[in-house]
């Protein structure tokens, strides 16, 4: 009774009390989401946990909240994570995934970039960094020629070109059906292909720019087909 008053009143210290981190983690682990839901909130919800330990069961609850496309869960767990320990390489490579997959890649790119700073050598950093950085070069190419057909508008003369320049769509299409169109060539197993290719290409010019302006012609949806024929109903 004596000691229990004298340590209320401050004579000892209290005893820590001790999180059971083990329990979040083995649930994590084995992808059971009813018992780490219980066990990881636990630990997490706990304001006596220890730091090493929540950083523990944040980033246990966000690998396990991202198996299971729950996207945004795990992105708040792995960023408070990295509130409390900014060193970890991995957490934010992870997350970085995980803009990928909300589709916000320059957030995406920024994690990637910050794992790489951390650790130059994080190998699924800079594959993810590398795959990134041509991707958006990529788009920034493709916004830089973005409708602009394949051919040079100030020299276009006959009316079906004049459309096109006209159309921001009919130009985008013009420049896909061209851009595919090299693509297949390049590709062609052997040069009687390629000549193939290429008679079937100066044919679908030939058809567009003659059709063009009767009755009933459809410009786009042509130029459309043409694109399928190419690529292929499903785009290969």
């Amino acid at each position: 009774m004596a000691a229990a008053a004298h340590a209320a009143t401050g004579g000892e210290p209290a005893a820590v009390i001790q999180v059971d981190v083990a329990s979040c983690l083995a649930a994590a682990a084995v992808d059971d989401m009813e018992k780490a839901a219980t066990a990881c909130a636990a630990v997490i919800d706990n304001e006596k946990t220890a730091k090493a330990d929540l950083i523990k069961a944040l980033i246990a609850r966000a690998a396990l909240s991202a198996r299971h496309d729950q996207i945004d869960r795990a992105i708040a767990d792995d960023s408070r994570a990295l509130q409390l320990d900014p060193s970890l390489a991995d957490i934010f490579n992870a997350r970085g995934e995980l803009w990928l997959k909300k589709g916000d890649k320059p957030k995406a790119v920024q994690d990637f970039g910050a794992a790489l700073k951390l650790d130059p050598n994080h190998e699924k950093a800079k594959a993810n960094h590398k795959a990134m950085a041509r991707e958006i070069e990529r788009i920034g190419a493709q916004m830089a020629v973005a409708g602009k057909p394949s051919f040079n508008c100030a020299r276009a003369r006959l009316a079906v070109e004049r459309a096109i320049c006209g159309s921001r769509e009919l130009a985008d299409l013009d420049r896909e059906i061209y851009g595919s169109h090299v693509r297949a060539l390049r590709e062609a197993p052997n040069p009687a292909a390629a000549k193939k290719l290429q008679r079937e290409q100066d044919a679908f010019i030939a058809r567009r720019n003659a059709a063009y302006g009767r009755p009933g012609y459809d410009l786009k949806k042509a130029m459309q087909e043409r694109v399928q024929e190419i690529n292929g109903v499903d785009g290969y």
